[in-house]
């Protein structure tokens, strides 16, 4: 019966993904079963932590984050959580060998947006974005390598510097949000309330090196997980080109999307340039 339990949680994380993200649910659907089960278990994971920070804004934060990060560490020693989403994580990181700092990485950058107001400086931006998306993304890489640490070191700089791009996008996309809401901007060359073309520029240049470096660690991905990450590549990568064509005041006045016609022909596109060994 306790499978039938195991089964619930790891269901209720991919219903929080597709939730959530229907884009990233696209790629990830392009997986096998268990790896599929554990991407969708970390990201359950992360995005609930990120839901308390950015959302729950009527209720005591700091107490929820807290009580989120006891319950996963009280499920991991005890082998079962009551939250689905908790249970079928702590499951993922026994079965692929996740490394707790990881884990602790990624809550240090929750808990920092819980009390960083105004712009981040360039040490802290560096040491937030490893633990909100470097962070993640070698969660991820653990699974797609199946635990094999060799494999894993390996592809490990790349790894970072996807997930690196990945947050920086999102922080373009999310920049009105950020700064009118939030009240913090994420790139130490904007001050509140401040971005122009010149700006943009330089950010962009920043992503798509990262973009650059990152995709020698897509090419030797195992078969079975590069098709789902270059989705993933190609989506990320089409919409900062789309950011770059917008003025800078118009991407402070809304949230940038790629419609879903456009992300039907990327997900074509992606899949022969895999099909045909072309990434």
């Amino acid at each position: 019966m306790m499978q039938l339990y195991n089964n619930v949680s790891f269901q209720t994380s991919k219903v929080v993904t597709r939730t959530y993200s229907t884009s990233f649910s696209i790629a990830v659907s392009f997986l096998g079963k268990e790896t599929r089960d554990a991407i969708y278990s970390i990201y359950g994971f992360v995005r609930l932590a990120d839901e308390i920070v950015d959302t729950f804004h009527d209720f005591e934060k700091n107490d929820l984050l807290t009580d989120f990060e006891n319950d996963y560490y009280k499920a991991f020693r005890e082998g079962i959580s009551l939250n689905p989403v908790l249970h079928s994580f702590m499951h993922t990181v026994k079965k692929y060998g996740i490394s707790d700092d990881l884990i602790q990485a990624f809550l240090k950058s929750m808990k920092a947006d819980l009390v960083k107001k105004g712009s981040y400086t360039q040490s802290e931006i560096d040491g937030y974005i490893y633990g909100s998306a470097e962070a993640v993304g070698l969660m991820c890489l653990c699974v797609f390598v199946n635990g094999d640490k060799k494999e894993y070191e390996a592809l490990k700089q790349p790894a970072m510097k996807l997930g690196s791009a990945f947050q920086k996008v999102n922080f373009l996309r999310d920049l009105k949000d950020d700064i009118n809401i939030l009240d913090r901007s994420y790139f130490p060359e904007i001050e509140i309330a401040a971005f122009d073309e010149d700006v943009k520029v330089k950010i962009i240049s920043d992503i798509e090196a990262d973009f650059t470096s990152s995709l020698p660690g897509i090419r030797n991905l195992p078969e079975e997980s590069k098709l789902p990450v270059y989705i993933a590549y190609t989506y990320y990568l089409s919409l900062l080109h789309k950011i770059r064509k917008m003025p800078a005041g118009r991407i402070m006045m809304a949230r940038i999307r790629i419609n879903d016609f456009r992300k039907t022909l990327l997900l074509l596109k992606a899949f022969v340039k895999v099909r045909l060994r072309l990434v």
